[in-house]
């Protein structure tokens, strides 16, 4: 990945970065900290004009869908911050190398993690504040931009549906995972009644016989691996969001399955942030919810068995929980679904897969 950061024996940054960090005077030292296939991190140490240090994370990507995950990220981030600035990191900017138009680079303020969970109180006040606090735009569900789980892109088209914005987002990951593998005949074959009994069965209800749902800001991807405590305060600090307006229920998905380390913030979770109605079918929403970022994690390993086996194991589940004749009474005050048109620009058309 080019980056250029040595340069005839010494430290060289791009004048892209430089320009974004206009204060500084000096560059004291620039330290790889975590390297993907789709991104490197460093720790670039400077010394600003009034002599102090300071030190800045710095990541790079490279190619067009490069440009797009770090320009959502930092959309992303800056959207977060600008409710919840104590939650995660000050997002500093993002562009294009000055020496190389197929690098680009996303910079925020670095910090010194430790290896503790989060405190859990702390953790799910800090988050239930985000959801309840943040507002979308538009009163709509989606994002101004793709936002990227890894190299994986989400279509955030804006939909005035949480059901449909929900489908439509999902059919797409799976998609993705065809694209990238090989397609599964026995998933395949589940799909249809996932999608035309199952999802309407679980989410319609949170829309219809005058319920509603507000869109809140949700990090989209909250896992262990994606947050933090800060070692100087002791709290924690989310990051590598990939997120859009959608169910605060939504981010809870993630913190189903064990391997994610949050199984047991769940309950805390809702003491600040009251699950919506129907309630009795919350712990079906989080599965459904759940297969989604299982689903995502299948495209960054497309022919792996254990991945593919997961996401057939939770859809088999929900089709054994709700079989055809569960569909609920249609209460005396419901009206049909009203669906507005997608609010979708040019900007937010999705790019197809790696």
């Amino acid at each position: 990945m080019a980056q250029s950061w040595e340069q005839n024996g010494g430290i060289h940054v791009d004048p892209a970065i430089l320009a974004v960090l206009s204060d500084v005077t000096e560059i004291i030292d620039v330290t790889e900290v975590a390297e993907t296939k789709w991104a490197k991190a460093t720790r670039l140490q400077v010394r600003l004009s009034n002599e102090t240090e300071e030190s800045y994370f710095v990541k790079v990507s490279i190619g067009m869908h490069g440009r797009e995950a770090l320009r959502g990220e930092f959309l992303n981030t800056s959207e977060m911050h600008s409710v919840s600035p104590d939650l995660c990191p000050k997002p500093i900017g993002w562009g294009t190398f000055e020496t190389d138009d197929n690098s680009h680079f996303y910079i925020c303020k670095y910090y010194d993690f430790n290896e503790d969970r989060p405190p859990v109180e702390e953790f799910c006040r800090m988050m239930a504040y985000l959801h309840s606090k943040s507002v979308s735009p538009n009163g709509m569900f989606g994002f101004h931009c793709p936002t990227y789980n890894g190299d994986a892109p989400q279509d955030n088209t804006w939909c005035g549906s949480w059901e449909v914005f929900f489908s439509r987002g999902l059919r797409h990951i799976l998609n993705l995972r065809d694209e990238r593998g090989s397609p599964d005949p026995e998933l395949d074959a589940m799909l249809p009644e996932l999608f035309d009994r199952v999802i309407p069965r679980l989410l319609r209800p949170l829309e219809t016989g005058g319920r509603k749902i507000k869109p809140c800001l949700v990090h989209g991807d909250l896992w262990c691996g994606n947050v933090s405590v800060d070692d100087d305060t002791g709290r924690p600090v989310i990051y590598d969001p990939s997120g859009f307006w959608g169910h605060h229920e939504y981010e809870l998905g993630n913190w189903r399955p064990s391997r994610n380390k949050f199984t047991d913030y769940i309950s805390t979770y809702y003491k600040y942030m009251e699950p919506s109605e129907p309630v009795e079918d919350l712990d079906g929403r989080n599965l459904l919810y759940s297969l989604r970022f299982n689903a995502q994690a299948c495209t960054h390993f497309p022919d792996e068995e254990q991945w593919i086996s997961m996401i057939k194991d939770d859809v088999a589940e929900l089709l054994r929980r709700y079989p055809p004749d569960c569909l609920p009474p249609v209460d005396a005050g419901d009206e049909p679904l009203n669906i507005p048109q997608s609010g979708a620009t040019q900007d937010n058309n999705i790019i197809s897969a790696f």
